[in-house]
């Protein structure tokens, strides 16, 4: 999955630009072909229909592992035919049908070192093929989602699919054509010693069934024990990411040991559940060695029977003994597959629960692809933000704002009227064109770890230089901090940056991330508290740094700060969710009350107290002329610093 996403969206183009034709089930998929040009439209109905649909979908490797597979059973099985044929032989002194037995034998063992090598290989290669798969879908299903995939899904539970999960489901894939092989072997060895040896073959004929589904009745209480393991594991996973990613945090209120002491705790209660699991399919074990055993033993106490009374020769009987122990062999199968599958079958129903999810809008859209222009537009609140102009937005609620934003950038969390940019809607603009028009910064940016150049990377107009808006942002701090964090990094763009930008302060990384966001040069900008985290005086640079080199390009900043305010061309208030007040913003302080709540912090009762004072002094406050006036000069005194 691309973390990215959930930063800027717009960065990513969609699945359909990087699409070559679709593979046929037919083609020969193979490693050094990763990754797949189209994985295609998974059935995510439920885990077993999207299993299915996995393994429909790598037919062509399935057969080929199906093939090497009956070689190599089918070698193994003969060998006990070798060997009955040779023992035979010495018996009645022949030369011919000992030599004969000799080149079967051979014959046997070169059918088995080749089947055996190119079924291992065969089986790895839909192995990591199904894995792959599975990781393009949840990359490109991440892809579409953007920012709202963590918001449906949990961290953790989207980490353990992506890592532990695929590896899985790629088992049962693969597993299932060895099987098939195995079983088939069985059935065809079994029909063989009925003809070859009907009064044995009997024995053999009942007890393999009864080997193979013995373990049936243990399976439930098995695949309940692995659930419960696999949800207490995904509960510790994501603990243990939420501790890792507020360490700092914690440390600072000292609650790093009540965290470490939940996640031990937490790791315990899988370390039990994990015991619990593998003394249930220790149990299986034992019962897939204890009645072959048992198998056997009633096959020669029958057999010496036979010998004895002269119906069966010596070589027959061990060519049936060796027949059923080596049987025990592709019976390990019959284990494997349901180890497989009651692991595989709940990663396939998460799997498939987040590949179900779907967007609020049509990700392929109804319209041409087309990049629009013009004012941006939300029918639901009424707000405008004009071509070409910085407009801010003042919202009381952070997460109606977050919401609000969202839905500016074409990824609305719930269908509704659609926003329009330039009169189209981007609802009906494939996601591609939505997101090269309109690029949304979160207001949590995430940096992926690599070098400053690497971050800077982004589609782009081209039009913005990388240095002008690492400086617009005002990240001269940041580059030298860089620099010096890096050894051997002379030039700033060289120098790496840590794993979510964690050696850099939370002001550092917002201004970085507004650096990236400015190097992509989108038609609309949609900066949702792009400065929270910076002091007043790099705040005013900043807002003086975006107003420049986004000068002609359509701005839109979601923010109470009076700095970024003050520089706006104008300000949009939204208040439950609708446009209340639009104007300047030292126009607004002076005649807005709930406004300038917001802004300036107000209280309930301070602003009552002003709506009253306000309307005994003929709507004006008897103390507004100094408050504005104090408040101006402040804006006035950062800026001159600035």
């Amino acid at each position: 999955m691309c973390v990215a996403e959930s930063t800027c969206h717009g960065l990513l183009p969609s699945s359909e630009d990087v699409r070559g034709p679709a593979p046929s089930h037919w083609d020969t998929m193979q490693i050094h072909d990763l990754p797949y040009p189209d994985p295609g439209v998974p059935d995510a109905r439920s885990g077993p229909r999207f299993l299915w649909w996995l393994f429909r979908n790598q037919l062509d490797g399935q057969l080929k592992s199906l093939a090497w597979g009956l070689l190599h059973f089918a070698s193994v099985a003969s060998l006990p035919f070798c060997v009955g044929v040779a023992v035979q032989a010495a018996v009645d002194r022949s030369g011919g049908r000992l030599a004969l037995a000799g080149g079967l034998m051979a014959l046997a063992c070169v059918g088995n070192a080749v089947g055996d090598t190119f079924l291992h290989r065969s089986a790895v290669t839909n192995w990591i093929t199904a894995a792959a798969r599975v990781q393009q879908l949840l990359g490109r299903k991440a892809a579409v989602l953007g920012s709202a995939l963590t918001r449906r899904v949990a961290a953790g539970e989207v980490v353990a699919v992506s890592t532990g999960d695929v590896e899985k489901i790629g088992w049962f894939v693969e597993a299932l054509s060895r099987f098939t092989a195995a079983a088939v072997t069985i059935v065809v060895v079994t029909v063989g010693l009925l003809v070859y040896q009907p009064a044995l073959g009997v024995v053999v004929a009942v007890g393999l069934p009864v080997l193979a589904l013995a373990v049936l009745p243990l399976l439930p209480r098995a695949t309940r024990r692995a659930d419960v393991q696999r949800e207490k594991a995904g509960r510790a996973t994501e603990l243990a990411s939420d501790t890792v990613a507020g360490l700092r945090v914690l440390r600072g209120i000292g609650g790093e040991d009540l965290f470490l002491d939940r996640y031990r705790r937490a790791s315990q209660e899988v370390r039990h559940a994990a015991v619990r699991s593998a003394r249930m399919w220790s149990l299986i074990a034992a019962v897939q060695v204890l009645l072959p055993g048992l198998l056997l033993i009633t096959v020669v106490w029958h057999g010496v029977r036979l010998a004895r009374d002269g119906r069966i020769d010596v070589g027959e009987l061990v060519t049936v003994y060796s027949s059923v122990m080596l049987l025990t062999y592709p019976l390990r199968h019959f284990e494997e597959i349901a180890m497989a599958y009651s692991f595989s079958r709940p990663s396939a129903r998460r799997a498939a629960r987040v590949l179900s999810l779907e967007r609020a809008m049509d990700t392929a859209g109804t319209r041409a692809a087309e990049t629009p222009a013009g004012d941006l537009y939300d029918p639901r609140t009424g707000l405008c933000a004009p071509s070409g102009s910085l407009t801010a937005v003042v919202c009381g609620d952070p997460d109606a704002a977050g919401r609000l934003a969202e839905r500016l950038g074409g990824h609305a969390a719930q269908e509704g009227t659609s926003v329009l940019l330039g009169g189209v809607p981007l609802d009906e603009l494939p996601l591609d064109s939505a997101r090269t028009a309109v690029l949304v910064q979160d207001k949590d940016p995430v940096l992926l770890s690599g070098t400053l150049r690497e971050l800077l990377d982004v589609p782009a107009s081209g039009s913005v230089d990388p240095g002008a808006a690492l400086e617009a942002a005002q990240c001269q701090d940041v580059l030298a901090a860089l620099v010096q964090g890096s050894l051997g990094a002379e030039d700033p763009m060289d120098a790496r940056i840590t794993e979510r930008g964690r050696s850099l302060s939370g002001g550092q990384r917002q201004r970085l991330a507004l650096a990236r966001s400015l190097v992509t040069d989108p038609e609309v900008l949609v900066l949702d508290e792009p400065t929270s985290a910076v002091d007043s005086h790099t705040e005013a640079r900043v807002a003086q740094g975006v107003r420049g080199l986004r000068s002609g390009r359509t701005t839109v900043v979601f923010t109470s700060s009076p700095l970024l305010l003050d520089r706006a061309d104008r300000v949009v208030f939204l208040h439950e969710g609708t446009v209340v007040a639009v104007g300047g913003h030292r126009e607004l302080v002076r005649t807005e009350p709930r406004y300038r709540a917001v802004v300036t912090r107000e209280t309930e009762e301070e602003t009552a107290s002003s709506v009253a004072l306000r309307a005994g002094n003929g709507g004006r406050h008897p103390d507004e002329v100094p408050d504005g006036l104090r408040e101006l000069e402040t804006l006035e005194e950062i800026e001159e610093t600035a």
